[in-house]
Formats: structure tokens, C-alpha cells, sequence
């Protein structure tokens, strides 16, 4: 008599499925809009909305690309960030400057992304309304880091992106008084701010 056959292996979802269940209805309701304020701060009456596109471009292999942004910029200097920035008038929408500026950032080329979807804004400190657009990388890459913008390209686990586990308030002055801002550190690299807090909210569709 032959013995029983094995239950097939448990094999979980590609990145591209669950990345587009996070895309949907039901994920969507399950997690409301974000910005640098919804820790402890009113969003301020007079605060901008200018629209940017930021790219969660994530390999087959679940790894997602970020950058360590240049010490010499405007805005958000040395920090980690997904490529991406605002709408420039020659820009169709948030996910033509989101495939712009990774093509300007890291080298990534448009034909080698296939997008997703769209995330709800998060409004930035800075006056932003920054749109994340999931996508994902088809084929080889290998980032070349824009100089004066981008000091360091690297990528991040998928299960370490997916966790909300991973992601930690913590505090610090600005400006004169205490906020608080997530963070979702990885090696030597502090991921905070609204970079960390746009990765919470997908971590948390993945989740619903």
C-alpha cells in the first residue's frame, strides 16, 4: 500500500498579488489618510498640497528600492527616501514625475516598470501631497545614484516592508516642541519620517 501523498507545500502569495490586494477596496478603507501630523499634530489650515509622485519599486524577489537622499538638498536632506518628487508642469501626473525622477535618481529605466496602482496622499511637513505608486521592476537593475541628489541607493526585505511590527514611534524636538514620527530602521539605515510612515500604511493593507 502507498503511503499518503504529502500536502502540497504552503507557498505564499508572489509580491505582485499582495501588492495588489493592497491596492484594493477593501485594503483602501481599512487604512485612512496620512501625513507627517496624524501622530500628535493638527495638520496646520494654511499647509500646502503641491502634488509629488514617489515610485515603491520593488524587485520579484520582494526587495524595495530606496535612496539615502544628498546632505546638500532643500528638502528633506540625508534622508532615506523613495525616488521620486514633485509634479513639474511637463508631467502628465503623479506617476509620470514618479517615473521621471527614478529614471533622474537612480537610473531606472520607465520601460523597465510595470505600475500597479496608486496609493492615497500623504501630506508632508513640507507642503507636499505625496502620492506613493506601487510598481514593480521587470528585469536587471543596477541603480546609478544621481550625483548632488542621491548618496546612497540599497533595498529592503520585503518582510521587513510588510511588518507593521517593525515600525516604532518615537520623539523629537522640532521647532521648539516634541513630535512624534515613525520609524522602521534596517541595518544602518534610520528610515523614518514620511517615508516610514507611507510604508506603515502598506504595511497595513498588506495586513487587512
Amino acid at each position: 500500500m502507498a503511503p499518503p501523498a504529502s500536502p502540497p507545500a504552503f507557498r505564499p502569495p508572489a509580491v505582485r498579488d499582495r501588492l495588489l490586494a493592497a491596492l484594493s477596496t477593501a485594503a483602501s478603507s481599512a487604512v485612512g489618510p496620512t501625513s507627517d501630523f496624524d501622530t500628535d499634530w493638527p495638520i496646520p489650515a494654511d499647509l500646502g498640497e503641491r502634488p509629488a509622485g514617489v515610485l515603491a519599486a520593488f524587485h520579484d524577489d520582494g526587495r524595495l528600492v530606496l535612496t539615502k537622499r544628498a546632505s546638500g538638498l532643500r528638502h528633506h536632506p540625508g534622508q532615506i527616501a523613495l525616488p521620486g518628487g514633485k509634479v513639474d508642469p511637463g508631467d502628465a501626473d503623479v506617476v509620470a514625475a514618479a517615473l521621471r525622477e527614478a529614471r533622474e535618481e537612480v537610473g531606472l529605466d520607465p520601460a523597465q516598470v510595470e505600475v500597479l496602482g496608486v496609493l492615497s496622499p500623504h501630506r508632508t511637513v513640507t507642503g507636499f501631497a505625496m502620492f506613493p505608486v506601487l510598481a514593480m521592476i521587470r528585469g536587471p537593475f543596477t541603480p546609478i545614484p544621481e550625483a548632488g541628489e542621491v548618496d546612497e541607493v540599497f533595498t529592503v526585505p520585503f518582510d521587513h516592508v510588510a511588518d507593521p511590527a517593525r515600525y516604532r514611534l518615537e520623539r523629537r524636538q522640532w521647532r521648539g516642541d516634541w513630535r512624534s514620527y515613525h520609524v522602521a530602521a534596517y541595518g544602518p539605515h534610520y528610515i523614518w519620517g514620511a517615508t516610514a510612515r507611507v510604508l506603515l500604511a502598506l504595511a497595513r493593507r498588506l495586513r487587512a
